[in-house]
């Protein structure tokens, strides 16, 4: 295991079990940009860096009970933490890095990722490996549930040029990662980013 990935680890196990407590009012934020998504029912999706599972509902709510919901993250504390939560019951869990997904070529028809793209070890890397395993047309959300900017106060921090999340570098990331780029939120209420897989 990378030092990366060793990083965030143990930068989620220590906070898993007081994770949801600690962002309450998410669920709604969250349950939007799922709709935003436009999945319909039937479809095949998965959570990258799924953490506690908190998209896995309305995940199943918009692919019904004949699609497929998969919950992807790194850390098995967040996985527990999802089970405890009883999400698994809305998708299957799997321990497993965004940077080799143990799913077939084209198998998906959506990636949902909340706040996964700060904590990418190679982010060009890891947006085609997400790429790979949606099929051409398919979707991608890159959501938070609080803007760039709310985020780096509650941080208190600046935010920099270089950030991955800004449009001006977002864009062309996501262009050289096989997608495109139809959409982008970025309101202290939430950030969303929508790309299209291309051919």
């Amino acid at each position: 295991m990378s030092d990366d990935h060793t990083h965030v680890q143990e930068f989620f196990t220590v906070r898993a079990a007081d994770w949801d407590a600690r962002f309450p009012d998410d669920g709604p934020a969250y349950a939007a940009a799922v709709t935003d998504l436009g999945l319909r029912p039937g479809d095949h999706v998965l959570d990258a860096g799924c953490g506690t599972g908190r998209a896995l509902t309305p995940l199943r709510t918009a692919v019904g009970p004949s699609g497929v919901v998969l919950g992807a993250d790194l850390t098995p504390a967040m996985l527990e933490a999802a089970v405890q939560a009883g999400r698994h019951l809305d998708g299957q869990l799997l321990l497993a890095d965004v940077a080799a997904l143990p799913l077939r070529t084209e198998s998906l028809d959506a990636v949902f990722a909340a706040g996964l793209i700060a904590h990418l070890a190679d982010p060009a890397g890891n947006l085609r490996e997400l790429a790979r395993v949606v099929r051409p047309g398919g979707t991608l959300a890159l959501f938070h549930p609080i803007g760039r900017a709310a985020l780096a106060a509650r941080q208190g921090r600046q935010i920099t040029p270089a950030d991955l999340r800004a449009e001006a570098n977002l864009g062309p990331l996501l262009a050289g990662s096989g997608w495109r780029m139809t959409s982008y939120v970025d309101e202290d209420s939430r950030f969303l980013a929508l790309a299209v897989r291309t051919d």
